[in-house]
């Protein structure tokens, strides 16, 4: 099963800042560091994570979100196999956790080698444009969106090509908490 989760990005994304101007915000109920609740995240928000890294067997990620995100993450982002889907090549990067794979020919291609390596669990996609295609290639089954209000005005945009179509989806599971809404979407 795809399951897409991932949150944009502000504007100006960069090495020193790969989620753009102010997107650390995008991620700061996960890493909470005001000492509530032992200095990690709010009950609910723990929860949440806590399935996401349980569940994860594979991740897709596109060629920016890897090279912008490498050097903050330091291994692989989930203790999983990461399918990069670029139109450079390049051979695989071992890590500690996990191996970064490489993949050229396409997102169906890749989402394939993903779920392999996955066997039973699910394949994360993230990043921007490599979410929107798996989207507009009817190849999520589940849609994970972290609603935090912060808006950041330019930037990554989860939703932006007007061509994909509509598409249906289940009313969401919620899960509230004071700093996120975590929205989880299935295909009927």
């Amino acid at each position: 099963m795809a399951a897409c989760r991932w949150t944009g990005a502000g504007p100006n994304d960069s090495e020193g800042q790969p989620l753009g101007e102010n997107g650390e915000r995008l991620h700061a109920w996960m890493f909470r560091r005001d000492g509530q609740h032992g200095g990690g995240p709010e009950p609910a928000d723990a929860q949440v994570v806590n399935g996401l890294f349980a569940c994860v067997g594979a991740v897709l990620m596109g060629r920016r979100t890897f090279d912008l995100g490498l050097r903050n993450w330091g291994d692989v982002p989930f203790p999983a196999p990461c399918f990069v889907l670029t139109h450079r090549t390049r051979g695989d990067l071992a890590m500690g956790n996990g191996t970064f794979t490489f993949v050229t020919d396409g997102p169906v291609a890749a989402l394939r080698r993903a779920e392999a390596a996955a066997s039973d669990r699910d394949v994360a996609v993230t990043g921007g444009a490599v979410g929107r295609q798996c989207l507009a290639a009817g190849l999520v089954d589940e849609l994970h969106i972290h609603l935090v209000p912060v808006l950041l005005g330019r930037g990554v945009r989860l939703f932006e090509d007007p061509d994909a179509g509509p598409i249906g989806w289940r009313s969401p599971e919620v899960t509230q908490s004071p700093q996120v809404t975590h929205l989880r979407y299935l295909r009927p």
